[in-house]
């Protein structure tokens, strides 16, 4: 067996290019970090996993190397290190593909057979984004987990309901094949239960193809914390806590188990950067969504008077920072629910420097309200404030939802249930759960829809039932209400461009009648406004006045009970503003209107 040795010897941190198994024409180099290691062995199909034949050498800065022209694409492997008399199995942490999360890695390359070129994700102010588990999505079987291939299945149907953007649960290595993903074991190989490396590059593939963009969720606030081969990597501990890849002191403790990396180590720093590029460069996805970023920048998750991590500020900021430089175009977003514009503000002022980040100054106010049994104890102001919060100063630091993996789990139901439990498919639940996908889809923001929102799902999310696709035959009036205002939200529908502005204006705040009118437009020049006027009680009115800046025409566009949605409802599809010179909310002219119970209309000049 003829073994090179012919490695730099220099090397301070290497970058992605030049870690794991790389494979050129006719040799495969080994390079793994293990700074504690006294000696570093690879075994694999290639040499018939025989434990010290095949030696790499020790570089600098605790990294080994190696290289021989045995291995080939798709030998099965492990480093065998020792440290002190013990010998360690380890698997790659760098392995693009295991056999499963207690097998194996794989030596492959990632270039696959792209015809995506020229796909760029919608500006930010046009995407309406549809988060989606892969395991439960599209689920052909119960006793299957869905796979890639189920979710290409339905991109027709997320095509012609108008969503230009997919955001997936983590789809890295975990534990078994049923999971949200949050538990990743092997941060840069992909699940194989949903079909492994190929299968979702092909899924990015035909998302791109059909002008769908696609965001990676990913999770470096811990790893596992099972099936985690980076824990006690190369043997040194602490404490008896992780090792190299991990605190080793109380800093290690987070809700998911004693498994925070350690950012203070730019080894580690640079694995989890690796990590972020990959899924650009490799996959092509064209964003990365940060799960629990509060937990990667405080001790305890910014609860109270809480202990930052700078370290971990800095690790954010530099991957931002970079991609910024690199990919313009692709979008961070923030998992921080803290309300904290550092998240979103550039590094320049102290900030992180996220594109965007999930907004709990929108979904917790909006769902309480049209949660709310009673409608004379609903508060509007709560409403309003939710519309007119920004971070960074730009509505689009923020994605808007009132539903999503975490507020339909947990204890916590789908919206419809909450509203009306037992019952989810009452018209009191239907109509005040579109009131709130209206909220969603007309608020200044990034829009953002759960899987089976649109056809009023209300089951608690959970990884071992399948999405009830039954539900889109029951509903499909309102999934096309949906689709109605996903059109007029991304511009498929004509004179909506307010909706992707960044104006607001309150037309009328009444907390008696609890009518609220809202006017979205463009902050510079009159340039195609929306106005959405909100009834959040269950009495119609008929002639309502709301006042208005002129006499301009104002056409009837969508309204939200018209019985063509949904068979129980009974509304027409109401009538245009008739204007009137009458003052109205302080303005010249009023339009009066009939107004629905728990309705939404939407106008267009």
């Amino acid at each position: 067996m003829e073994i090179e040795n012919n490695v730099t010897m220099d090397m301070d941190i290497q970058k992605s290019a030049g870690m794991g198994a790389i494979l050129e024409p006719g040799k495969v180099t080994f390079r793994v970090w293990a700074p504690n290691a006294e000696k570093v062995f690879v075994k694999g199909d290639f040499n018939e996993w025989k434990d010290d034949e095949v030696a790499l050498k020790e570089e600098a800065n605790g990294y080994w190397a190696g290289v021989t022209n045995l291995a080939q694409e798709g030998d099965e492997y492990k480093y065998v290190i020792h440290n002190n008399d013990t010998i360690y199995e380890r698997n790659d942490p760098y392995a693009f593909e295991v056999t499963n999360s207690n097998g194996n890695s794989v030596i492959r390359t990632l270039n696959f057979n792209w015809d995506d070129d020229g796909f760029q994700i919608p500006a930010w102010n046009e995407l309406v984004i549809y988060e989606l588990h892969v395991g439960t999505f599209n689920r052909q079987k119960d006793d299957q987990v869905g796979t890639f291939n189920d979710v290409i299945e339905k991109l027709p149907y997320l095509q012609e309901l108008g969503i230009n953007c997919i955001e997936l649960l983590p789809v890295a290595e975990f534990a078994g094949g049923i999971s949200w993903g949050y538990n990743p074991a092997h941060p840069f190989a992909i699940e194989q239960d949903y079909g492994g490396p190929d299968a979702f590059a092909n899924l990015v593939n035909e998302c791109h193809k059909m002008g769908i963009a696609v965001i990676m969720d990913v999770v470096y606030n811990h790893f596992g914390p099972s099936d985690v081969d980076l824990w006690q990597f190369d043997g040194w501990s602490e404490n008896d806590k992780g090792g190299i890849y991990f605190y080793n002191d109380h800093r290690s403790d987070t809700p998911w188990g004693d498994t925070r990396p350690d950012y203070g180590r730019k080894e580690v720093r640079q694995y989890l950067r690796d990590n972020a590029l990959m899924w650009i460069e490799k996959y092509h996805c064209d964003g990365l969504r940060m799960d629990a970023t509060s937990y990667i920048r405080y001790e305890g998750g910014g609860i109270g008077y809480d202990t930052e991590i700078e370290e971990g500020n800095i690790l954010m900021r530099d991957i931002n920072a970079e991609i910024k430089e690199k990919y313009p175009h692709v979008l961070t977003i923030a998992e921080d629910l803290k309300g904290d514009s550092r998240v979103t503000n550039d590094p320049i002022d102290g900030g992180l420097g996220y594109g965007s980040q999930w907004d709990m100054e929108f979904v917790h106010p909006v769902r309480e309200v049209i949660q709310d049994t009673h409608d004379d104890s609903r508060d509007l102001q709560k409403i309003v404030n939710a519309l007119e919060f920004k971070y960074s100063g730009d509505y689009f630091r923020r994605i808007v939802y009132t539903e999503s993996h975490d507020e339909v789990a947990n204890g916590k139901a789908r919206v419809p249930e909450e509203i009306q439990p037992g019952d989810a498919e009452s018209d009191f639940a239907k109509k005040r759960a579109i009131l709130g996908l209206v909220l969603t889809l007309t608020a200044p923001g990034i829009p953002m829809l759960f899987q089976g929102q649109e056809f009023i799902e209300d089951e608690y999310f959970q990884d071992t039932e399948g999405l009830d696709w039954n539900k889109l035959e029951k509903h499909t009036g309102i999934k096309n209400l949906v689709r109605d205002l996903i059109n007029l939200r991304t511009g498929k529908s004509d004179r909506s461009f307010g909706l992707r502005a960044q104006g607001i204006t309150i037309l009328h705040f009444n907390q008696d009648t609890k009518i609220l009118a809202y006017l979205r437009h463009d902050e510079n020049e009159e340039k195609e406004p929306v106005m959405v006027i909100l009834n959040f009680t269950n009495t119609d009115y008929n002639a309502y006045g709301i006042g208005i800046e002129d006499h301009s025409e104002w056409k009837l566009r969508i309204n939200s009970v018209y019985k063509e949605y949904d068979n129980a409802f009974t509304a027409n599809k109401a009538k245009n503003l008739n204007i009137e010179e009458e003052s109205t909310d302080e303005k010249n002219w009023t339009g009066f209107v009939d107004i629905p119970a728990y309705g939404a209309l939407i106008f267009t000049k």
